[in-house]
């Protein structure tokens, strides 16, 4: 038995109508040719409409994606689709970024510099016994870390992320991008970041004696801005100046001594002494204070470029209004998002052609 069925697509030029043949080989069998040839079976989305979605998907909410499909391409696609496409190629993406291959087996590039950082992400953590469990949740904030390298005249950072990993995960992913960017068995690694200890450590057990690790300029800047009222109320601007001056000649010994003489008394309350917090935190990191070797090899004190980073690497999408993440699936996203500001995008997609 022949039966006919209207198969109706729309594609830029317009709404097409095509007159399909249907065999009906038995009361539960049918053969479609159409289908067939075309690679697109019922109820499924073809590889090139799953690679549209995911890019919306990876730049917008599920929501927003749906109606800028239908706009764009004049196809409706729920926002359950979007969002199952989306996370599955997010999740494909993710087990392919932990299985990359961190062995160095170049030369590499001379000199790279990397930062890392950390970036709170908004997390939704639904009660597993609530009827409910878009009301019965807990909304809190967990840490993302975003990691990027690249040659020192290099204006195209490669990047990596990880979440709810330990802080050797963070390290891998660091040693990662910067494998990407050209790191090798003789390259010098200028690392940046704040003084979160963690950083540093992990910088220092990575690459050893193939890099170092500098505390961002500006972050020790705001330790002597809060203890300048306290060292020099008539001019504390001044004062400032006077210290960065000292730490940019790598005369940190001299800024810690100009600290002593306003530390706080034992009983005031730490929150309250700024003097003794700058004096600690400098007295703990004379290792990590290295400007002025960095300023004559033209390498930067600042560690701004991440912090732009997680503007539009992670904020940009995980970071939207009203958007709260299922921790299971912040990895993945994050993965999504690296693979798109690496430009690894199209290889990924020419990879899914291939094992189709």
């Amino acid at each position: 038995m022949v039966r006919e069925k209207k198969v109706r697509w729309n594609s830029t030029f317009g709404e097409i109508t095509v007159i399909e043949p249907i065999f009906q080989l038995s009361k539960k069998q049918e053969f479609r040719p159409f289908l067939l040839s075309s690679g697109v079976t019922t109820r499924c989305c073809s590889l090139p409409l799953q690679r549209v979605i995911t890019d919306f998907g990876a730049d917008d909410g599920f929501a927003k994606s749906a109606q800028k499909i239908k706009e764009h391409y004049a196809i409706h696609i729920g926002e359950s689709t979007i969002r199952k496409v989306t996370l599955l190629h997010a999740e494909a993406m993710d087990q392919q970024q932990k299985l990359e291959d961190l062995s160095i087996q170049t030369s590499g590039c001379p000199v790279q510099i990397a930062e890392i950082d950390g970036c709170m992400i908004p997390i939704m953590t639904p009660d597993p016994e609530a009827k409910d469990k878009r009301k019965q949740k807990t909304l809190h904030w967990q840490e993302g870390r975003l990691s990027l390298a690249h040659e020192t005249d290099s204006k195209t950072p490669k990047f990596s992320a990880v979440f709810q990993g330990s802080t050797d995960d963070a390290g891998r992913t660091l040693l990662s991008c910067a494998i990407k960017a050209g790191f090798g068995y003789q390259t010098y690694l200028h690392g940046i970041g704040d003084g979160a200890s963690w950083i540093a450590r992990q910088f220092n057990e990575v690459f050893d004696v193939q890099g170092s690790y500098l505390i961002d300029f500006f972050h020790v800047c705001e330790y002597l801005s809060e203890a300048s009222m306290s060292c020099c109320q008539i001019n504390p601007k001044g004062w400032v100046n006077e210290q960065k001056k000292h730490l940019k000649n790598n005369d940190y010994l001299r800024v810690i001594e100009n600290l002593s003489a306003f530390i706080e008394d034992q009983s005031v309350n730490d929150n309250q002494a700024p003097v003794r917090a700058c004096h600690r935190y400098l007295s703990n990191r004379t290792d990590q204070l290295d400007y002025k070797s960095a300023l004559e090899n033209g390498l930067p004190i600042g560690s701004g470029e991440i912090e732009s980073a997680h503007r539009y690497v992670i904020q940009k999408r995980l970071k939207l209004s009203g958007a709260w993440w299922n921790a299971s699936n912040v990895n993945p996203m994050l993965s999504l998002r690296v693979v798109r500001a690496n430009d690894e995008w199209g290889q990924y997609w020419e990879n899914i052609r291939k094992a189709a």
